[in-house]
């Protein structure tokens, strides 16, 4: 079995948030309406009715949460910058006061020694261009760029690397197709131009970055897919998910072109968003790395529904998360050796952007014993380890998340983070998987100096 000791030298630590999650002060400051403000007023939309409205209030408690980071010894922390608090309606005229929360938050990341990682969009579009169309209205790509370039302009000096979309699939299909997260639109396959004008966003966006010198990443939600059944009905069914969930997103990216989804009635130009020229502008600012969110795998069986070209199975005999999701720390080698083997040099050195799990812990004696959550890092840390071995160039580790936090469409109700947080008192409580995750990061950066 592979050894989490023996990733690389130089191998980078962090952990991960969202602007939403965590933020909270949304009335303040000059921020604008995003589609998570309006769709948490929706009635029944989020369970209990919960709201990001305070979350973890870091946008005030941010010195607090940079010091539980430096105390981990972190090399990076994944954040997102949320886009209606630097322009209000997503364009025109800038919020100084917003723009100024990440000039500290960022001037104080480096004091601690922490790279700044931010991503540009992590599902919190300003509700003025959802108003005209949101993702499916080709000009928010177009809104996104002149964005990335007035927060690039501002903190580019200081901040080398960009992650331009957080999990176009999920924000596709759960936003979009489903209406589980906002916007709540429940357009099915008629979702489909978000995923084309995401990435075309992504395009633009890696052109402006490219401009200033800086590098682009993305972060995709990526699962292994796996037939329920060698029966062949089963196969292709596995076959048109796959092409769905990963290659969507991935393909243009690295080889220019979409798959085959022939299988859901879709043609090439995707419903008549693809227009010449776009796939070349996806694909040709380039990747510096490709950010890897990872959960667990997807078991696919032939189509029970008439609507879809497959159905998804139950993952049997396998421990699960708070959330009920499969626990399956092998299906991140299995990712990452598939991705190695499908795109081979096109393939640029991979960062693990999220992994992690919900646990229902709760202090006893003033301390969290979150065991599960240990054995849930060491085993996929132990994958990825693995999928070094096979060749895969993976260069960090973000965990999800540095804090719980407010879980979408769950509100408050599962908690990811390495911290508790006291949703009315905000007090913060680092957990026993903060310490495990302290002492592994001080044992390799150790190692790596030896």
């Amino acid at each position: 079995m592979a050894n989490r000791h023996d990733l690389p030298l130089g191998f980078r630590w962090g952990a991960s948030t969202a602007a939403y999650q965590i933020e909270g002060a949304v009335d303040e400051d000059g921020r604008g309406r995003s589609v998570w403000d309006t769709f948490c007023e929706r009635p029944g939309a989020v369970r209990d009715g919960h709201t990001g409205a305070v979350a973890c209030d870091h946008y005030h408690r941010y010195p607090e949460d940079i010091a539980l980071m430096r105390d981990l010894g972190l090399d990076g922390y994944r954040f997102s910058i949320a886009w209606p608090r630097v322009l209000p309606t997503g364009s025109g005229p800038v919020n100084p006061r917003g723009l100024a929360f990440y000039d500290r938050l960022v001037d104080a990341l480096l004091a601690a020694g922490i790279t700044p990682v931010p991503t540009l969009f992590h599902w919190d579009l300003p509700q003025a261009l959802e108003d005209d169309g949101g993702w499916l209205n080709r000009d928010t790509a177009h809104r996104f760029a002149e964005y990335t370039a007035v927060v690039a302009d501002r903190l580019g000096d200081r901040v080398p690397a960009w992650i331009t979309l957080n999990e176009p699939f999920v924000h596709m299909v759960y936003g979009y197709a489903l209406g589980i997260h906002a916007p709540g639109r429940t357009l099915l396959l008629d979702a489909l131009p978000t995923a084309h004008h995401q990435l075309l966003g992504h395009g633009l966006a890696a052109a402006v970055l490219r401009e200033r010198g800086l590098e682009v990443m993305i972060a995709n939600n990526l699962t292994p897919v796996r037939p329920a059944s060698d029966d062949p009905a089963d196969v292709e069914a596995a076959t048109a998910y796959d092409a769905l969930h990963n290659r969507l997103f991935t393909d243009p990216l690295l080889r220019g072109s979409y798959p085959d989804l022939s299988a859901f009635g879709v043609t090439e130009d995707l419903g008549g968003a693809v227009r010449p020229g776009d796939l070349k502008l996806i694909a040709e600012p380039g990747l510096d790395g490709l950010g890897v969110n990872y959960y667990n795998p997807t078991l696919i069986a032939a189509p029970t529904d008439p609507g879809l070209p497959f159905a998804e199975a139950p993952i049997e005999g396998v421990p699960r998360t708070a959330f009920g999701w499969p626990v399956v720390p092998d299906g991140l080698r299995e990712l990452l050796v598939h991705l190695h083997e499908v795109y081979g040099e096109a393939l640029p050195p991979v960062t693990i952007t999220e992994n992690g799990c919900s646990v229902a812990d709760e202090p006893e004696d003033g301390r969290i014993h979150d065991r599960a959550r240990i054995d849930y890092l060491d085993g996929h840390l132990r994958a990825v380890a693995a999928a070094v071995e096979q060749g895969v160039d993976v260069r960090g580790y973000f965990t999800w998340s540095l804090l719980d936090n407010f879980e979408w469409a769950e509100g408050y109700h599962q908690r990811f983070g390495l911290v508790h947080v006291d949703f009315e008192t905000q007090a913060r409580t680092p957990k026993a998987s903060y310490a495990w995750y302290r002492d592994l990061i001080a044992a390799h950066r150790g190692r790596s100096a030896a």
